[in-house]
């Protein structure tokens, strides 16, 4: 197991991101609708939802949230003394938020606006990831985990799932499954790009949860380098999405299947035609229910910034077209979850002047409800990724970071009851 060495903690800063600024620029396309001008109501302390903030301390970030049974996991980062640590609290409905707990603590985390840590349920299992440095070079780091069979209140010593001692970045990772499909971390591995010029790859394996760990496989071996990837397992099937880069640097979002027979070769969920040289670090989001898949994401092709969402009815085979989901001036930084009506609810980050988390439910025909402001937002990379969960049959928890002072990780419910169905 590779071991990680001490380094200064730093910030990463992407050559080649396309900024939020350009992102803005790329103004309303057709077929733009408002945002509703009033949003559900925020649950305020001493009320049903979460009682307050989470136990996130000033100065923390990157908040990741997954829905259990009984609740919501969320794991961020932030200050531990001289250090830093990632952290993790549980809520449940009767009790508000458990005291927070330490995953992992390190002066070595690889910490970044857009590659966060989680820590997520995976069957009678938790399941946490965060990025360390391995050395010395700028992006010279890797993805180490853990898991929890108590309930997080104690975790394994952390592992590496890819084996190469390359001094390149590993990261953007996917944990998924825990069913009958098994447990697999999928993540994008530059391990061909020590050499110059070599493309980035995403690869995956199972997990050694409950037996040995799987080997490593490529998915797809060459992709956009810095967007987020999501995975889910969908009839024993694991399914991943993430953003593929072509030699023509068109940069749609793709799928992939791992049969009997290995990783499909990936494919459109649907031809955007975005071409655009550099990673715009603005990855996809995937959910599914039974057979049908959803999954999210944002492209700007011929500069028209959208975020769309679309749906597979047999288990991520083929896709529906796209329904655009937007207000009109999309950043994208999307999530998106399943229903048990069959319909998603999608999140993203609009700018229109005045940046807000805003989702809206949308049908698996199509159709679709207003767009709702969820909270009012920064279009700073430090605000991060908002992210959204399952809490119970009838709520829905969102969590984002606040960039003002110090910056802090906030919460907030909100009611399914109320919410606009798509007609």
């Amino acid at each position: 197991m590779t071991q990680s060495r001490t380094q200064p903690l730093v910030v990463r800063r992407f050559a080649v991101a396309a900024t939020a600024g350009f992102l803005a620029a790329c103004g309303p396309g057709s077929g733009a609708q408002d945002a509703a001008d009033e949003p559900l109501p925020v649950v305020p302390a001493g009320e049903e939802g979460p009682a307050g903030d989470p136990p996130a301390a000033a100065g923390s970030g990157q908040p990741f949230l997954a829905a259990s049974d009984a609740g919501v996991w969320m794991s961020w980062i932030e200050p531990y003394g001289d250090r830093r640590r990632v952290a993790a609290s549980f809520f449940a409905a009767d009790a508000g938020w458990s005291a927070p707990a330490t995953v992992a603590e390190s002066d070595a985390f690889f910490v970044n606006w857009a590659d966060f840590p989680s820590v997520r349920p995976a069957g009678d299992a938790l399941v946490a990831h965060w990025l360390e440095r391995q050395g010395a070079g700028v992006y010279d780091y890797g993805v180490r985990m853990a898991w929890s069979l108590d309930g997080g209140r104690s975790w394994s010593e952390p592992w590496t799932p890819h084996g190469d001692d390359t001094p390149t970045e590993h990261g953007f990772v996917a944990v998924f499954g825990g069913g009958d499909g098994g447990t697999w971390a999928a993540w994008l591995d530059g391990r061909a790009m020590v050499d110059v010029g070599g493309p980035m790859a995403l690869r995956a394996r199972r997990l050694p949860l409950g037996g040995p760990a799987g080997p490593e496989e490529v998915v797809d071996a060459r992709t956009c380098e810095c967007c987020q990837t999501g995975g889910v397992v969908v009839g024993g099937v694991p399914l991943l999405v993430f953003r593929n880069r072509t030699e023509g640097e068109v940069r749609d979002v793709h799928v992939s299947r791992r049969l009997a027979s290995g990783w499909t070769e990936s494919v459109p969920v649907h031809r955007d035609g975005w071409v655009f040289p550099g990673c715009p670090v603005n990855g996809p989001a995937v959910a599914a229910l039974g057979r049908t898949v959803a999954v999210a994401w944002f492209a700007a092709p011929a500069g028209d910034a959208r975020v769309n969402v679309a749906f597979s009815q047999d288990g991520g085979e083929t896709f529906g077209a796209p329904t655009r989901v937007d207000a009109g001036s999309p950043l994208g930084r999307v999530d998106v979850l399943m229903l048990d009506d069959g319909s998603a609810l999608v999140s993203w980050l609009e700018d229109g002047g005045a940046p807000a988390v805003l989702a809206r439910r949308v049908a698996a025909d199509g159709a679709a409800g207003a767009p709702r402001r969820l909270a009012g937002a920064s279009a700073e990379r430090a605000s991060g990724f908002p992210r959204i969960a399952r809490l119970g049959t009838d709520r829905v928890m969102a969590a984002w970071t606040e960039t003002s002072g110090a910056g802090r990780v906030r919460t907030a419910a909100f009611s399914l009851a109320g919410w606009e169905a798509p007609p």
